[in-house]
């Protein structure tokens, strides 16, 4: 007589197993490993999956806790984030193993989350933030520093060419201011040779003296026909500083 014992699933199988351990520089986290495995697909294998293991997935689990509570305390935080294939082919290693005389091939035991204290996580956050501060702070500072540069090279370039301008203005101011005054000498030199060929008996001096007091007249209508404007006379016989006439433009 025959009677069924029970039945085995030939299906791929997926196991998600949740490990909390801890790393080299004594930081908690939890590795979530994906566990696929299949029986294997003979009469030896049905049969010794069915009778030699009462529960599979309690067995895998047991393995995948082995393996990673016995590799990540080995390897620091930021290295557990860089060596997870690593950490997964151990796993896949240790299951095939051992699942294989149970009558279960595994095919693949990818890492799919590693996750920190929350603390943790948000102090690396933290420390990146402050990276990246101090990054766009250096980066600040030397735009500045460029800008400084910049700034005083361009006030240096204006402060010269004000300067070559300045000179150039001095220069042709002075120039102007020589040719005015060789004409004027040429004016008086004129006026005097004329007035002494038309006046007989007069004196180049006396020519001279008589202009100048032409000139001074001119200079007082001058001053007293603009408001504003004042003339001090000084005796020339009374002390330095003591005034004897006044005059202002009204």
């Amino acid at each position: 007589m025959q009677a069924v014992a029970g039945t085995v699933s030939m299906r791929l199988q997926q196991l998600d197993v949740a490990c909390e351990t801890k790393t080299k520089d004594n930081v908690f986290l939890t590795i979530r490993v994906s566990v696929q495995f299949q029986v294997i697909d003979s009469d030896k294998g049905m049969v010794d999956s069915f009778y030699r293991l009462t529960n599979t997935r309690s067995q895998i689990e047991s393995y995948v806790y082995d393996v990673v509570r016995s590799s990540v305390p080995k390897i620091e935080l930021d290295d557990v984030f860089l060596t997870k294939e690593t950490i997964a082919a151990a796993i896949a290693t240790s299951l095939r193993d051992s699942m294989d005389d149970f009558g279960y091939q595994i095919l693949s035991t990818p890492i799919t989350d590693i996750d920190p204290n929350h603390e943790v996580k948000r102090s690396m956050n933290q420390i990146n933030t402050n990276k990246r501060l101090r990054v766009a702070a250096e980066d600040e500072g030397e735009a500045g520093k460029i800008r400084a540069i910049k700034e005083a090279e361009a006030e240096a370039c204006r402060i010269e060419i004000q300067a070559k301008a300045d000179a150039e203005e001095k220069f042709l101011s002075g120039q102007g201011i020589s040719r005015q005054r060789q004409a004027i000498m040429e004016g008086l030199r004129e006026s005097v040779n004329s007035f002494k060929t038309e006046v007989a008996g007069v004196d180049a001096k006396t020519v001279m003296d008589l202009m100048i007091v032409t000139q001074y007249f001119d200079m007082m209508k001058d001053v007293g026909s603009h408001s504003k404007t004042a003339a001090v006379f000084v005796n020339a016989a009374a002390p330095k500083g003591v005034t004897t006439e006044s005059m202002s433009g009204r």
